[in-house]
């Protein structure tokens, strides 16, 4: 009996495969608010997760049956943020040091 509500829960067109994918948008709008932060206050570890998330799921948001198009939004939005912060922090921590040796020489 359980298991059968479950499965009707699970498969239920406004389940948790559909509404999970809403809350991850929250993660989205954060990494945009957080491009106004420094960039030496950016996570890498916490960027790489976000950025590999948004990759495999968005691949992966495309083989279920029927497609869930939320779900796929989100995470090439993530995807997106996520690149956009680690090329933010790269270019902070690798390029800028070089820019600035080169202009004392």
């Amino acid at each position: 009996m359980a298991t059968s509500k479950f499965q009707a829960l699970w498969n239920h067109p406004a389940g948790p495969k559909t509404t999970l994918a809403t809350f991850k948008w929250g993660i989205s709008i954060a990494n945009i608010a957080d491009s106004t932060k420094p960039p030496e206050k950016v996570s890498y570890p916490q960027q790489i997760a976000v950025t590999a998330t948004g990759v495999i799921w968005s691949r992966y948001s495309t083989v279920i049956t029927p497609k869930n198009w939320n779900l796929f939004s989100v995470n090439v939005a993530m995807a997106a943020t996520g690149i956009y912060q680690l090329t933010r922090k790269i270019r902070h921590d690798y390029f800028s040091e070089e820019q600035a040796a080169m202009a004392k020489e």
